[in-house]
């Protein structure tokens, strides 16, 4: 792939992360609407298994990541979840790749995206233990009795990103599988 080609394809793709980290962005859970999935994660998969590199999977994630802090800037809350969002997208498509850049069969996807499922979460518990929920505290002055770090680590966080890991596993899956056949998309693992 000539390398014009290949920025291109990263600037398109790049450019639909940043329009579905947007929209259409929803709650999974009750009581904590502001813990929203977004669908970003899969145009820089998709990106990866066709331009078949790590680097180029990083490259779609950096582009969106600036795009997004650059557009949708909402001050605190971007800050703090902003890098948070960039490491779990990180944590979730590099099990993926590692797991399956050579073959795409169905028994080792359904393996990475548990495995990238159940790192995705234990990143994001940890991280917000450490780093958010304090932040949060310091910066967005939210009172730290109303969000009781254990029961919201294990009735929110918890939760949230098991389900977050099997939402993206399952989407990601289904296009990949649909662009599989088309003649337009070649996936250098099909």
């Amino acid at each position: 792939m000539s390398k014009t080609r290949r920025m291109t394809l990263i600037a398109v793709l790049s450019a639909v992360s940043v329009i579905l980290s947007q929209f259409p962005q929803f709650p999974l859970l009750p009581g904590v609407d502001f813990l929203k999935i977004d669908f970003s994660l899969i145009p820089i998969l998709i990106g990866l298994f066709i331009l078949g590199r790590l680097r180029d999977g990083f490259w779609i994630l950096i582009v969106r990541t600036l795009a997004w802090l650059f557009f949708f800037n909402q001050g605190v809350t971007t800050i703090i979840g902003l890098p948070m969002n960039f490491i779990a997208v990180t944590v979730f498509m590099v099990i993926i790749w590692f797991f399956l850049k050579k073959d795409f069969s169905m028994k080792k996807y359904i393996l990475s995206g548990l495995l990238a499922t159940i790192a995705l979460t234990a990143v994001m518990f940890l991280l917000n233990a450490v780093y958010a929920i304090p932040a949060y505290v310091a910066f967005a002055h939210y009172p730290a009795e109303m969000l009781g770090l254990g029961n919201y680590l294990l009735a929110a966080i918890l939760p949230f990103n098991l389900i977050e890991g099997v939402i993206f596993t399952l989407a990601f899956g289904a296009v990949y599988w649909a662009l599989r056949g088309a003649k337009a998309v070649k996936f250098v693992n099909a």
